[in-house]
């Protein structure tokens, strides 16, 4: 208990410098857009729609990460083919490539490397990658793509870095980022007010840098025991020990972006909550030990929501 209530003062301690040290700006704007072959985009994004890349026909990348849905699904957990329900909720796609690694669970390191597991995994796309490549290499129109970007080569690697670049280019600039870059007009007093809260209540000690979160592992449940309250566990809800087998792994998770949040409800790996403002008060308890007021929620929901992105892809 005497841990949980130190993490918890700390967090508050370092909130409250980077609140009085404007210098100390845990957020960052976004960085120009990534440098990318435009033929390779186009193939990414034809293969991120492709159904026939799922052994049904019915699932693309897109079915989970829909570009008009914040990036994912809404809903609590992915349907797969065969209408398999998934174990976890799907997070955004978009600005992912400043994630330091991809999934929840941490266990791919790269953008290549998580377009890769869908696909072949039996309760989403159900796949084959031999399957995919075939396909792929009959298409005219990829053909002739592929031999411009890829000297003709598809394979699972060209297929997976062509899906990876055009994932490169989901960056979503935002009203907050233009407030970073010194446009004060680009804020009401209410979102001004909400970003303050946000830093002195703590929740800029997990949710800073370029994405605001998507840089560090954290435990669900920090200071209250989550799993406990809400009643059960499955596996899925061990995080990062799935990949590891360490106990001080157990329940950890990669901490999610919030940029177009307000988009990606439901909230949390297990997507238990329907509201943004909800989600606040939940982290509040659980992750901070603190009970965030209705209005101080508020604030910072209305802080939140600068983070959607001001264009969405197609």
């Amino acid at each position: 208990m005497l841990k949980k209530s130190f993490i918890s003062i700390m967090m508050l301690f370092m909130s409250a410098v980077w609140a009085i040290d404007a210098s100390k700006e845990p957020l960052k704007p976004l960085p120009p857009p990534a440098k990318v072959d435009e033929v390779r985009v186009k193939i990414g994004r034809l293969l991120f729609h492709d159904k026939r890349l799922s052994k049904s026909g019915t699932i693309s990348c897109a079915s989970c990460h829909d570009l008009q849905k914040g990036g994912t699904d809404r809903s609590v957990v992915s349907i797969g083919i065969n209408e398999q329900k998934g174990g976890i909720n799907s997070p955004t796609v978009y600005n992912s490539r400043h994630n330091f690694v991809q999934f929840w669970d941490g266990r791919a390191a790269s953008l290549e490397e998580q377009a890769e597991g869908p696909v072949a995994n039996p309760v989403e796309m159900g796949m084959e990658w031999e399957a995919v490549v075939k396909i792929v290499q009959q298409d005219p129109q990829y053909k002739a793509l592929f031999a411009k970007a890829f000297n003709g080569k598809i394979s699972k690697k060209t297929i997976t870095e062509a899906i990876a670049d055009f994932e490169r280019t989901l960056d979503t600039p935002s009203r907050f980022d233009d407030y970073l870059a010194g446009d004060e007009q680009a804020l009401t007093a209410q979102e001004k007010t909400g970003y303050a809260k946000f830093k002195q209540y703590g929740c800029i000690a997990c949710h800073s840098g370029v994405n605001v979160g998507g840089h560090m592992y954290q435990k669900m449940g920090l200071v209250h025991d989550y799993f406990k309250d809400r009643g059960s566990i499955k596996k899925e809800d061990l995080g990062r020990f799935n990949i590891t087998g360490k106990e001080s792994d157990r329940h950890l998770f990669k901490v999610p972006t919030l940029r177009n949040v307000e988009l990606t409800w439901p909230y949390f790996h297990d997507g238990s909550v329907k509201t943004l403002k909800e989600a606040v008060i939940n982290m509040g308890h659980y992750q901070l030990g603190i009970t965030i007021p209705d209005k101080d929620a508020e604030d910072i929901v209305a802080f939140l929501k600068t983070l959607t992105g001001k264009e969405l892809a197609n």
